[in-house]
């Protein structure tokens, strides 16, 4: 094949190929972006409309997008089919799912599930009081590590390049307590990784306080971290500390009897 007749196929060959560009426009569909008009997904992916038309169509053909009847697209029910046979996430949702949900229904307060990837923490399961949701997270969202306690677990046991990379790179404030210092930052990993748990307190909005604690695979690595979002000013902080910690090493048993491992990150 020459160098013209791939120009004939892909005019856009040169910059991005058009798997970069089919994934671009699905990356747009996360942090509370579940159903996007044409021009919201070209806008989200940085790519021409023309180009977003065409892919799209390809996507919605396949069963990757929806579009429902006010032309706006949502993830499609076959993406999401492929995505459910994921062993990182389903297989250690499943697993965990019971004893979070117990979590839950001890203490009245939101529960979380998320794992590390790359330099972002991913939300897999949560419980909370439908009468008084928090805001975050969202299933499947995607957040920074240094700001809620949970983050805070994931990247206390994280290798150390990714540990070097996240400190060094912007530290976003979202409340004045957030940490937004390296030095300050490292030791909290450190006395994250002394204790075994983390408390954020007020470090996301002004109304909560995290408390999170670590959960191991098969090989006693850190696959995972679960946390409670406490409303500020509960007593019973320590005691919660305590039940966090107590779920995390149950659902490690669990994935231990599994034979539960990560495979990425």
């Amino acid at each position: 094949m020459t160098m013209a007749s791939v120009k004939v196929l892909d005019p856009e060959a040169g910059s991005r190929s058009v798997v970069d560009r089919a994934l671009s426009i699905l990356g747009t569909f996360q942090g509370g972006r579940s159903r996007q008009a044409l021009s919201d997904i070209s806008r989200n992916s940085g790519l021409p409309i023309a180009t977003v038309y065409r892919i799209v169509q390809r996507l919605v053909e396949w069963g990757a997008l929806e579009r429902d009847g006010e032309n706006r697209y949502r993830i499609g029910l076959r993406l999401w089919e492929v995505a459910s046979r994921a062993p990182r996430s389903v297989g250690l949702q499943r697993l965990a799912r019971p004893y979070l949900l117990d979590l839950y229904e001890t203490t009245g307060y939101a529960t979380h599930l998320a794992v590390r990837e790359g330099h972002e923490l991913v939300s897999i399961e949560r419980f909370c009081n439908p009468r008084r949701q928090v805001r975050r997270p969202v299933m499947g969202g995607r957040y920074q590590l240094h700001v809620t306690a949970i983050g805070q677990v994931l990247l206390a046991f994280a290798p150390d390049d990714v540990q070097e990379e996240v400190l060094a790179g912007e530290l976003t404030a979202y409340t004045r307590n957030t940490y937004t210092d390296r030095a300050t930052l490292e030791r909290v990993l450190a006395d994250v990784r002394r204790a075994g748990y983390a408390v954020s307190d007020r470090q996301v909005d002004d109304a909560h306080v995290g408390v999170a604690a670590p959960v191991r695979g098969a090989d006693g690595s850190v696959v995972a971290a679960i946390s409670l979002a406490i409303t500020d000013g509960d007593p019973n902080v320590k005691s919660m500390v305590h039940l966090v910690q107590l779920t995390a090493a149950s659902i490690s048993r669990s994935l231990t009897a599994a034979r539960f491992s990560d495979i990425a990150g």
